[in-house]
């Protein structure tokens, strides 16, 4: 599976490792993702998702039905 959040749509950035002696190699920062299961009461069921920490807070935030919704607008989420 990629690594991308299915809510957030966060994937890899591209950077640098600097040295001590300021040498550049490239690296990947990796988002910070989980694999988390959420409760939709409104369809009485279980979803597995892949998301940030940032997402799991947004989820805590604004509830997983309306942060689905916003997800499957913007094209992160295939519902």
């Amino acid at each position: 599976m990629a690594r991308v959040c299915q809510i957030t749509g966060k994937r890899p950035q591209v950077g640098n490792n600097v040295s001590h002696s300021n040498n550049k190699t490239k690296r990947r920062f990796l988002p910070n993702l989980q694999k988390k299961r959420f409760y939709i009461p409104e369809e009485d069921k279980w979803i597995t998702l892949k998301v940030s920490a940032s997402a799991i807070r947004t989820i805590n935030k604004n509830g997983i039905s309306s942060v689905l919704k916003k997800a499957v607008e913007n094209g992160n989420l295939v519902y």
